[in-house]
């Protein structure tokens, strides 16, 4: 609980975004934003920011924070809703009229892609809605998955940017995706996108997600496509990133190294299979145990990015959970061996937990208790299966996102 405790404090938009700041805030700017941060990073900037500033955020239900200035707007996530449509449009009517001396500050974190959804012309928020929801339980990476967003949105894939002109446009990013890839940070709404419609098209043919007619003509349509690389547009902002998940681990690691037990860092691009990622984080702790390698116990494995789930049953549960049930299931109580797997922002999926814990007498308790674990994992009920063993880890919003958080301890016997 510590080490993940330090990975989000080391994300706290109260902590990271100062530094990144011009050395002169006196400039009166509109402020507009996205992400599950992106509330708590607009009253960090009100406490930093000198001159005037006026505007609009969207996060998601139940993840707002006090502001003076800035209007702070709840959305759906990860599914788009009617509010976030309307903010959308709020925000394309603040930049409306701008001219050369403005200046916009966009403040955008992961969640940004469903909480700012203004379809494109000729597309509803249903159809939205639904390619959403497919493309969520298909196990598209989030890569694959923004591609489409922005090629079906109004304001991603740079396109607020464009809407913006000839204002300067800073944009400050707290990144929750692999490789830290500005252009899939809540889809890109001010940086140029090197995507394609027909990339999207054939993102959906890949997973088999039926589109409707007015869905496949507009992504035929030239008009569909995104803000590309050397348009003029970009000529007049900048993109800060103010914490990663890297820096998250890092700061993990280092806790880690203090209490003396050395970490083990796989980095914070892990993708795949969540109960696949799980198999082979658990293989590395039984080396550990058996041979001491590749690394001496006691230690600590520690790793992030951003796993993905087939959804083939009708169970509970995100991806974190979905990895530590799997993780549970290969060691069937193995010596120890504790977990953790959770999500940097306090929610894993869509359910009320951040993720769960596991322990050397996890298997022994949930025999105890009548729960088949191989059959909740075919199920996708990871948090069934834990709520059941009361190993939930349940955090409340924390008001930032910089992905999964992983953390393995192992003791010698």
């Amino acid at each position: 609980m510590d080490l993940f405790d330090k990975a989000v404090a080391a994300a706290d938009p109260r902590v990271v975004l100062p530094a990144f700041l011009p050395a002169d805030t006196r400039r009166q700017a509109t402020v507009i934003g996205a992400g599950k941060a992106a509330a708590s990073m607009a009253a960090a900037l009100e406490q930093h920011w000198q001159g005037p500033l006026k505007g609009v955020v969207v996060t998601r239900y139940g993840h707002a924070t006090h502001c003076e200035k800035i209007r702070v707007v709840e959305a759906s996530h990860p599914v788009p809703d009617d509010m976030g449509e309307q903010v959308a449009r709020e925000m394309l009517g603040l930049a409306e009229g701008l001219g050369e001396d403005d200046l916009v500050i966009c403040l955008v974190s992961g969640g940004g892609s469903s909480l700012l959804s203004l379809p494109a012309d000729g597309i509803s928020l249903a159809d939205k809605q639904s390619i959403n929801r497919a493309l969520l339980k298909s196990g598209a990476a989030i890569s694959e998955i923004n591609c489409v967003r922005k090629h079906l949105s109004a304001v991603k894939g740079g396109r607020l940017l464009a809407a913006c002109a000839p204002a300067e446009v800073m944009t400050f990013a707290i990144s929750d995706v692999p490789g830290d890839q500005e252009t899939v940070i809540a889809s890109g709404p001010t940086v140029a996108d090197p995507t394609t419609s027909s990339e999207a098209l054939a993102i959906l043919e890949k997973y088999r997600i039926p589109i409707a007619t007015n869905v496949r003509d507009w992504l035929h349509s030239p008009d569909s496509e995104t803000l590309k690389p050397g348009a003029p547009q970009l000529q007049r902002s900048s993109y800060h990133m103010i914490a990663t998940p890297h820096a998250a681990l890092q700061a993990a690691a280092q806790f880690a190294i203090s209490l003396g037990i050395q970490p083990l860092v796989l980095g914070d691009e892990i993708e795949g299979e969540s109960r696949d990622v799980a198999l082979v984080q658990g293989a590395i702790a039984r080396s550990i145990k058996k041979y001491q390698q590749p690394i001496a116990a006691p230690c600590v494995i520690i790793s992030g990015g951003e796993t993905t789930v087939t959804v083939k049953g009708n169970g509970r549960g995100g991806r974190n959970a979905e990895f530590l049930l799997s993780f549970a299931n290969s060691l069937r109580g193995a010596s120890g061996i504790f977990g953790l797997a959770a999500d940097t922002d306090g929610i894993d999926g869509s359910e009320n937990n951040a993720g769960a814990l596991y322990t050397p007498d996890t298997w022994a308790r949930a025999e105890a208790a009548g729960l088949d674990a191989p059959a909740m994992l075919e199920n996708n009920d990871g948090y069934g299966f834990f709520n059941a063993l009361d190993d939930l880890l349940i955090t409340g919003p924390t008001l930032t996102n910089v992905n999964d958080f992983r953390a393995i301890l192992v003791l010698p016997d």
